[in-house]
């Protein structure tokens, strides 16, 4: 019976555990300040699969999605940065993107945007 109503396990399940053990600089400095509910009072989840990708932060509640750049390997992936987008809002998710540096030279500004969607 358990397993007729269990939902099926998203195959990147693992990769976003590693990535949730592994974080960059930036995403570790960022979800200190998104856990456990601390703006808005609107919850995050870190590195969730959704459909095909791996989100570095998300608000299922509020159907945001919060994306870090880390400059390098972001910058040349314009076109899968377009198809997850796409794919993001077909499901009702906005995006915000930040890069690493606005994260560490002006996070407050990153986290008022941040708290601005959330409103």
């Amino acid at each position: 019976m358990g397993d007729a109503t269990m939902k099926p396990r998203n195959p990147l399940h693992n990769r976003a555990r590693e990535l949730r053990n592994n974080p960059t600089d930036a995403e570790h400095r960022l979800w200190q300040q998104l856990r456990n509910s601390q703006i808005e009072g609107v919850k995050f989840r870190r590195q969730q699969p959704i459909e095909m990708y791996i989100v570095d932060f998300v608000s299922f509640d509020k159907r945001i999605v919060i994306i870090e750049l880390d400059g390098g390997q972001h910058a040349e992936a314009g076109r899968k940065d377009q198809q997850r987008d796409a794919c993001l809002a077909m499901n009702g998710f906005s995006v915000l993107r930040f890069w690493n540096n606005e994260v560490f030279e002006n996070l407050e500004g990153v986290l008022e945007s941040i708290r601005q969607r959330c409103l």
